[in-house]
């Protein structure tokens, strides 16, 4: 017996009404019928579509027609596709006008579909039982002084437990005396420089301008530093890192010297002999940004600069991306003539990090579950790594890929002129995804080109395809 259009619309679960007319035959017509249905807003966003066997037998057309014009619109950017979660419309701002008009430039409200953003870890992938097993061991433990006042460098358990973790693992000379727990990497930036004019401080820190960076790093901390009066000078990148032979007269460095972030690739051997010797001449200290030195793939670690010159060096680290961000646990491994200004900087207590979970992090590390964690996470994001390697051999081979052996991100290099356009269509298809322009300092010697800096970290294990789907969907042909 022929199937009714009621059996069908019940199957379904929600009726949808096209409308197939004009010309170009039928799957043309089913295309601009949804193409009107999404862009009027009678199909919001989010709206999961019949399946293609319920639609084209509600409609009376062939399930390709309806499977072709699905795979049209996903590839335009009006619906997506997932596996298990059926099509669906795309999460937009506002409703699209027509296909030929420039994508809005931010994503919605509810967020992007994919993100594929740098900086942040897999937030699916947080230890909680281990996590928390520490945390009931740690309060357990706890001497009842642990909840008073404090001490601002930090509870001494979790620096004595860092002194030995650090050592071991990054190859860092220190003593718990000579370490500083922080809120993470722009806490520990405040403290050194000055938390910036709207305290009415100004540049009154540890430190003082002018300070070198590398010509590619993150706006947010030029932007930190500027507010605190500091002048950055930017230094050239090559292959090697950077060109601290361009280091002049400056007080100070910033440097990621393990991983240069974003264009990728540690500083060269002789250049980390070069800027200590620098810093020794000129009485200076240079700044070492460790914040993915765990995530090594396809070469040995790289031992800590700080391990160089102690005296010299200012180690910072955080647990931002071995953990989470949400932790807000971070340390300075200072030269022993900063450390007191250093504690006179962070003054009052509102700005010291939990106790409790300070404490927690100390057994996290003691009992090994950090070691695990990472070693874990480092498996597991170099398969991710693998994953996006593999996607772009297949479907864009013509897009060259740098910055892999470590770290959470990629840099794809794309064809000249190609970056506004390509970051403007992954927002339009919900792919939240950074542009390598907009880590390049303003005052930037070096220009690396057009490209994309993909983080690879972020997308839960199940969302993974999706995005390298999505993302192989926006870039330039080849």
């Amino acid at each position: 017996m022929t199937e009714s259009w009621v059996d069908s619309a019940e199957r379904i679960g929600a009726d949808l009404h096209l409308e197939l007319s004009g010309p170009g035959g039928r799957r043309a017509a089913l295309t601009r019928a949804l193409r009107e249905a999404v862009r009027g807003g009678r199909l919001a966003p989010g709206t999961r579509l019949p399946p293609y066997r319920s639609l084209a037998a509600d409609l009376g057309v062939a399930r390709n027609t309806v499977a072709d014009a699905y795979a049209e619109l996903v590839a335009e950017g009006w619906l997506t596709a997932r596996q298990g979660s059926g099509t669906r419309v795309a999460e937009r701002v506002e409703p699209l006008r027509d296909t030929v008009r420039t994508p809005v430039e931010a994503p919605s409200r509810a967020g992007p579909v994919h993100d594929l953003r740098q900086g942040a870890p897999d937030a699916s992938a947080f230890p909680r039982a281990a996590w928390a097993a520490s945390y009931r061991r740690a309060l357990q433990a706890a001497p009842n002084e642990a909840f008073g006042p404090g001490d601002p460098a930090g509870r001494r358990e979790l620096r004595e437990t860092l002194a030995e973790y650090l050592a071991r693992a990054r190859g860092v000379r220190t003593e718990p005396d000579r370490i500083v727990i922080c809120s993470g990497f722009a806490h520990a930036l405040r403290l050194l420089f000055g938390r910036g004019v709207q305290d009415g401080l100004g540049a009154g820190g540890v430190l003082r301008g002018p300070l070198g960076v590398e010509a590619y790093g993150l706006g947010f901390h030029r932007e930190l530093l500027a507010a605190a009066g500091v002048r950055t000078v930017p230094l050239p990148l090559d292959e090697h890192g950077a060109r601290v032979d361009a280091l002049g007269r400056e007080r100070a460095v910033l440097l990621t010297p393990a991983h240069q972030f974003p264009t990728g690739g540690p500083l060269h051997p002789e250049r980390r002999a070069a800027v200590i010797g620098w810093a020794r001449a000129r009485g200076a200290v240079v700044l070492e940004d460790d914040y993915d030195g765990e995530f090594r793939y396809d070469r040995r670690p790289v031992g800590a600069l700080q391990g160089l010159d102690p005296e010299r060096v200012i180690h910072i680290g955080s647990v931002s991306k071995s953990l989470s961000p949400a932790l807000r646990l971070g340390w300075m491994v200072l030269p022993r003539r900063y450390v007191e200004p250093v504690l006179a900087a962070k003054g009052e207590r509102e700005g010291w990090a939990s106790v409790p979970d300070q404490l927690a992090l100390a057994d996290f590390v003691a009992c090994g579950s950090y070691d695990r964690h990472v070693r874990r996470m480092r498996q597991r994001y170099r398969r991710r790594r693998d994953r996006l390697l593999a996607a772009l051999a297949a479907q864009a081979p013509h897009i060259e890929v740098a910055g892999i052996a470590a770290g959470l991100h990629a840099v794809l290099r794309l064809p000249p002129g190609t970056e506004r356009s390509t970051v403007r269509a992954a927002v339009w298809r919900s792919v939240a995804l950074d542009g390598l322009a907009a880590f390049r300092h303003p005052r930037s010697p070096t220009d690396a080109g057009d490209g994309l800096v993909v983080g690879y970290a972020a997308p839960a294990e199940h969302a993974y395809g999706a995005a390298l789907e999505a993302l192989c969907g926006v870039l330039p042909p080849g």
